[in-house]
């Protein structure tokens, strides 16, 4: 399970990133109990970060999650990038593993390329967006996303499904 974490300043706008981070720490642990390998990429400013690089350490996660700082632009095409680095790397020390891109963002871009131009890079990868857009005007953006991707689009505060479903 990688998850790939929009740390920008839009997430911290409204308290939002409490609410990413106790959904994706929940996510931590049910991947853990499934002796799952869990991983995580933020991005925000100019690029992303591989804050997490795929372990079965459940001890790492919590505290690479609990450390994550945010602000900045939106950089979300270069999240999706690294992504798609981390799982070939996985993919090429084990073929077997069926890998699961958790995607954490409101889908809005405000620094570097458009994301739709990456999510080939992506086929074939079973994705989930989380959709952590709030507020009275919502555009859309992370669904279009989850479309682009062919992925499944969950609102944040439906999270739960999720880790059902995982």
């Amino acid at each position: 399970m990688l998850f790939v974490v929009d740390a920008s300043g839009s997430m911290a706008a409204r308290k939002r990133m409490g609410t990413v981070k106790t959904a994706v720490l929940s996510l931590l642990r049910d991947a853990y109990q499934r002796r799952d390998r869990v991983g995580m990429i933020t991005f925000r400013g100019a690029g992303a970060d591989e804050v997490l690089p795929p372990t079965s350490s459940h001890e790492v996660g919590v505290a690479r999650l609990a450390e994550l700082r945010t602000g900045g632009r939106t950089p979300l095409a270069a999240g999706l990038r690294a992504a798609a680095r981390t799982l070939r790397t996985e993919r090429r020390r084990d073929p077997r593993r069926r890998p699961l891109l958790v995607v954490v963002t409101d889908g809005r871009a405000t620094a570097g390329e458009d994301p739709l131009t990456v999510t080939p890079e992506l086929a074939g990868t079973t994705t989930v967006v989380v959709d952590c857009e709030a507020g009275p005007v919502r555009f859309g953006l992370a669904r279009r996303l989850a479309d682009a991707m062919g992925a499944e689009c969950v609102p944040l505060a439906q999270l739960s499904t999720l880790r059902r479903a995982a």
